[in-house]
């Protein structure tokens, strides 16, 4: 065959209507298991593919999902996409994925393509679209989820947790083991990652805030707790946080007794880091990571880390999509669904 073969050419070569061809397409499991054969062996053998915009047009359904994640190579996201497959898999949805690279106008180009592909929802990271990406996304007529953060104005369904909450907690399991000298390590500093840093400032500040009215009218007392920022722009990675250690224990001078490191990449790499500078830890030095990523409970000692439902949130976002397309309900409250602190040998 010279030509792109078509659903009729699959129905001649099975020798059955055109209609019991749609049927295995868009339903097979209201057709009957020997037709249903016949169809998917023609289809085959014809290399037919499927247009999926007429059928969206014939069915008004498009019988896709489109996501957007800011990067394909943070393996953080692979437990949320894990999720995802998990739940469109009995539901006949195929997903479109798209990465922005964390680039607010790239997601906001990447939103536009979806759309135009008539997806039955859509699913997003974080929460700080560009004003203009709300606007397509509110006039779309489809479910959005907002997802791995909490906004007070989400544009639909929200799920998420705090990182501000997360932040501020890991740095009070810091100070509540005895560390005064506590170092936060950033890097590339998106909005979740800001976040963070704004808990861990506000823990300390509490902190001193308590400390010095214990001690009012008394000198300053020793047991306050002086932080450290270094933080940077580049992309996450091992090596990035050993050089970020070094940087903060240069900063101060050698006397950082903690660190709070944004994800767990650049805790391991201030784990390696500070054996080579012939740090004990926790003795010398405490190592906090976010994300608790796999190897976080492997290496020596195991990572202390904040832990969150990623799968789970995956999961809900399709399950709450499909619920609203259902009509089974027309407003969602942003679902919190909470983070831990894992608590290992590093604290």
């Amino acid at each position: 065959m010279n030509r792109k073969p078509n659903l009729k050419d699959v129905a001649e070569l099975a020798g059955v209507s055109a209609i019991t061809v749609s049927r295995v397409l868009t339903h097979p499991d209201k057709v009957a298991a020997k037709s249903r054969q016949k169809v998917e062996q023609a289809i085959a053998e014809l290399g037919y593919i499927r247009n999926h915009a007429a059928s969206a047009l014939a069915s008004n359904r498009s019988g896709v999902l489109a996501v957007i994640i800011p990067s394909l190579s943070n393996i953080v996201f692979n437990e949320v996409l894990q999720g995802i497959y998990s739940a469109v898999k009995p539901h006949q949805l195929q997903v479109i994925l798209g990465d922005c690279h964390y680039s607010p106008l790239e997601e906001e180009k990447l939103i536009a393509t979806l759309l135009s592909q008539a997806p039955e929802g859509l699913i997003l990271t974080g929460t700080d679209q560009t004003d203009y990406a709300r606007k397509l996304l509110q006039n779309a007529g489809i479910p959005v989820v907002q997802l791995m953060e909490l906004t007070d104005n989400p544009i639909d369904i929200n799920i998420g947790f705090s990182h501000f909450a997360a932040g501020q907690a890991m740095t009070e399991h810091l100070l509540a083991r005895g560390y005064r000298r506590i170092g936060f390590l950033g890097a590339r500093m998106d909005p979740r990652t800001q976040h963070r840093l704004a808990g861990f400032r506000k823990a300390i500040e509490d902190w001193n805030t308590a400390n010095n009215a214990e001690n009012s009218g008394a000198e300053p007392s020793s047991a306050c707790c002086e932080p450290y920022v270094v933080t940077t722009s580049q992309s996450s990675s091992i090596k990035l946080g050993g050089q970020l250690l070094q940087s903060v224990m240069a900063e101060s001078a050698g006397q950082c007794d903690a660190v709070f490191c944004c994800n767990d990449d650049l805790a391991l790499g201030a784990l390696f880091a500070a054996r080579q500078m012939n740090l004990r830890i926790p003795a010398d030095l405490a190592i906090a990571g976010f994300n608790d990523l796999e190897a976080s409970a492997l290496v020596d000692p195991g990572i202390t880390s904040v832990a969150s439902p990623r799968f789970a949130m995956g999961q809900q976002a399709v399950e709450l999509i499909l619920q609203k397309a259902s009509g089974a309900q027309t407003e969602f409250s942003p679902l919190d669904v909470g983070f831990s602190i894992m608590v290992r040998g590093s604290t």
